[in-house]
């Protein structure tokens, strides 16, 4: 028995591992796709710590939680001006990534960071990947494996962490709202976007970083940020080919767990909410959420006043996620909160409709769910996520800066009474759910793989480990052109010499 008792201890020590989750995300909606990652693998019996920079009040006792203290950076002020007047992608991405480099740094050297990384030791660092590519250098402190977890479909910097080719003839950009198959402007605009919009703005990210990195990660201590962006395990993406598109190919390192967030059944939702939604009339339930980011004041008061105009006068009864001190009207069908358990919400059976932004988050909760959706997409990926609904038949879309009771209550009266949306998103919830294995299954055994294997070299594309001019072929194509130039100098050489001596021998 003694002997038996040993034996199930060695088990239990290989098979659990010391786990760092540093998930310095300014996000909520971020850290509710990260944050799913973590649990799954606390469940599974391993030793989990997650360094967050915004509080998180889901956080159970199966993992340690240590919230920085870090200033937050995503302000009202910067939100309203983002929802209300549009930027262009590469105006958006700058603002974006300058106010995460104000923190990033920061959450280094907090006190309790710096406690972390002087006093423990770690088996894996799972990095929560947002405009932060110097903090990798944190895996590096610990000598241990990377692997990069990401909210959505992975962008033009995780594939190249982990080599994943550009295939720009048919995988769309995220963010050019295009569908496959691309035609001819399309794939020309997904080109322009990926090659030269894209790398131009990355490129700048990247020597930020890379100044970061050096700082932080001193060259005489560390290896070079080069050498870590070569060791990246995996990347985790939250995004399935099957939901949001596009199909492609993946190499081995690049991991599809779509879904993460969901549950296999529903939590029991909280008690006022239950009750609203079990005692609604026939006609069913509306969801309408415009994410976490999304607060007090970023709505203009025409568009809210417009929506609420619209919603009072439906038969159906209405949960609005919204500022409970600041609503756009009283209506006995309408139920504000401030917060809801949205996975849980859209599981229940009375559901008709989801009017969202468009965060992937949602969207694929929806889809699983098998409910309709209204979209009204305000900034990043949310416009290719509702064009992806549209074309998919799933919903419609409401532009945000045209948005008025008009355009609003046709959008939903029609998703509400053609039963096409329906339809055609309940047959797709069926696809979605079709796996071999489920997502958390999928997320322990690739994370269990990196840890068993000391960081899966094996698995690794040899492109990760080429040069610019080695990816592209550059030298092979310049070489060919240079063979070609010398035959064709040498036939026309010939020729001209040929051409002579004919002349000559007929003079003769």
């Amino acid at each position: 028995m003694k002997k038996l008792f040993s034996i199930l201890m060695l088990i239990h020590v290989v098979n659990s591992a010391r786990i760092l989750g540093f998930l310095p995300t300014p996000q909520k909606s971020h850290m509710i796709i990260h944050m799913s990652v973590m649990k799954i693998l606390a469940d599974a019996g391993h030793d989990v710590t997650v360094v967050t920079q915004i509080p998180y009040p889901d956080a159970t006792k199966n993992y340690r939680h240590i919230k920085l203290d870090i200033p937050e950076i995503l302000d009202s002020n910067f939100l309203v001006d983002v929802v209300n007047k549009p930027r262009p992608f590469y105006k958006l991405f700058m603002d974006m990534s300058e106010m995460v480099f104000r923190t990033s740094n920061l959450t280094i050297f907090e006190p309790q960071m710096q406690h972390l990384m002087a006093n423990e030791e770690f088996d894996l660092v799972i990095l929560g990947y947002f405009f932060n590519d110097f903090q990798i250098g944190v895996a590096a402190h610990f000598k241990c494996p990377i692997i990069i977890n990401y909210m959505i479909q992975p962008i033009t910097t995780l594939n190249d962490f982990v080599g994943n080719p550009r295939e720009l003839s048919y995988v769309p950009n995220l963010f050019i709202e295009a569908k496959q198959p691309m035609g001819l402007i399309q794939r020309l605009k997904n080109f322009i976007y990926t090659e030269v919009i894209e790398r131009i703005l990355y490129g700048i990210n990247d020597m930020e970083q890379r100044k970061y990195y050096n700082t932080v990660f001193p060259a005489d201590k560390y290896p070079s940020y080069d050498d870590m962006k070569k060791n990246v395990s995996l990347v985790l993406v939250n995004h399935h080919f099957i939901s949001q598109g596009p199909i492609r190919p993946n190499v081995p390192g690049i991991v599809e767990v779509g879904g993460v967030q969901l549950k296999q059944k529903a939590n029991p939702l909280p008690k006022d909410i239950q009750d609203f939604m079990d005692e609604a009339p026939e006609d069913g339930v509306i969801y309408f959420c415009l994410g976490s980011n999304v607060k007090k004041g970023m709505v203009s008061d025409d568009r809210a006043k417009s929506i609420f105009n619209v919603l009072s006068k439906l038969p159906q009864r209405v949960i609005m996620k919204w500022d409970e001190h600041d609503v756009p009207g009283v209506s006995k069908n309408i139920l504000y909160k401030e917060w809801l358990p949205q996975d849980d919400t859209l599981a229940h059976p009375k559901m008709r409709l989801f009017i969202t932004h468009g965060g992937q988050g949602g969207v694929v909760e929806s889809q699983y769910h098998g409910v309709p959706m209204v979209g009204i997409p305000l900034f990043g990926d949310q416009k290719a996520n509702i064009a992806n609904v549209v074309e998919s038949g799933f919903g419609l879309k409401v532009d945000y800066t045209t948005l008025d009771e008009e355009t609003f209550s046709t959008a939903v009266n029609e998703v509400l009474r053609n039963r096409k949306f329906r339809d055609n998103v309940k047959k797709f919830a069926e696809l979605y759910r079709d796996r071999p294995q489920t997502v958390q299954e999928t997320v322990r055994y690739w994370v269990d793989y990196v840890i068993r294997h000391r960081g899966a070299k094996h698995i690794q594309s040899p492109l990760v480990h080429l040069n610019f001019i080695e990816k592209n072929n550059i030298d092979l194509v310049v070489g060919l052109a240079i063979v070609l130039y010398i035959i064709v100098k040498v036939i026309w050489i010939v020729s001209r010499k040929g051409v002579r001596w004919v002349q000559k021998v007929k003079k003769e």
